[in-house]
């Protein structure tokens, strides 16, 4: 990945992650991006149709569906109704934890 330039943790954004993809790909910055992309788009049409993504020895993307509840108004304290929704996750798999 990019060099550290800073002393601590490193973020990596996404034109860095596309430019070491062409990098270790031996390919251009506009094929790694449009791989990028696809990986991407993959992964939210799979989830939006109610599937999981399981890439082995990297980690599994679902989005469970969470339930109606009810909340707090952190300002005045009053209960209100929160949606049902799908939230995105990812759980990492084995290879990725051994990395780390």
């Amino acid at each position: 990945m990019p060099t550290d330039h800073h002393k601590g943790n490193r973020d990596v954004n996404k034109s860095e992650l596309i430019e070491h993809i062409a990098q270790q790909s031996d390919i251009s910055k506009a094929a790694a991006s449009r791989s990028l992309e696809a990986l991407i788009g993959a992964v939210k049409t799979t989830l939006k149709k109610g599937g999981n993504v399981t890439i082995t020895g990297f980690g599994t993307f679902t989005a469970p569906k969470r339930a109606a509840r009810t909340g707090r108004n952190p300002r005045t304290g009053a209960a209100i109704k929160i949606k049902a929704a799908k939230v995105p996750k990812f759980r990492p798999g084995k290879g990725l934890r051994d990395a780390l």
